[in-house]
């Protein structure tokens, strides 16, 4: 969900030649799935643009060649370190230097003025929240690099 809504603030915004969006999991539950059909509901109704996606589990390499890695809770913080060892470490990427953002690595609502993870859908059942999370939080994002 989270890809679409930024591709679709992105486009809106006449950025899309200046960001590379992508998404991966931090797991292997979903591999190969397309997006969770409810979710795809929601991106409808919102009016946001998808396509057919394959989920796939990010790549050590695929982490190193990212400027910017945006987790939706802390149990992706702590998935990410079996996957990636020492991304503490990691600093944002030379195109967001004069952005203010520090590190490669940050939770979704951060950039929303939040301290909390995004309302997980699995759990809640409640597909607009997360879609207002989420939209705050690209929101955000794309302001403060802007």
């Amino acid at each position: 969900m989270a890809e679409y809504v930024m591709k679709d603030l992105v486009r809106k915004a006449g950025l899309e030649n200046e960001f590379e969006i992508t998404s991966g999991a931090v797991s292997t539950e979903e591999i190969g799935n397309d997006i969770y059909p409810p979710a795809k509901r929601k991106l409808h109704e919102k009016g946001v643009q998808f396509s057919r996606h394959a989920a796939h589990k990010i790549t050590p390499d695929e982490f190193a060649q990212q400027d910017l890695v945006i987790l939706m809770d802390r149990s992706n913080q702590r998935l990410l370190g079996h996957i990636v060892p020492n991304w503490e470490d990691a600093p944002a990427g030379v195109a967001l230097q004069d952005s203010g953002i520090n590190g490669k690595v940050h939770l979704m609502m951060e950039f929303a003025g939040k301290s909390r993870d995004v309302a997980d859908p699995w759990y809640t059942g409640d597909f607009e929240q997360t879609y207002r999370d989420v939209l705050q939080g690209c929101s955000g994002l794309i302001e403060q690099i802007r």
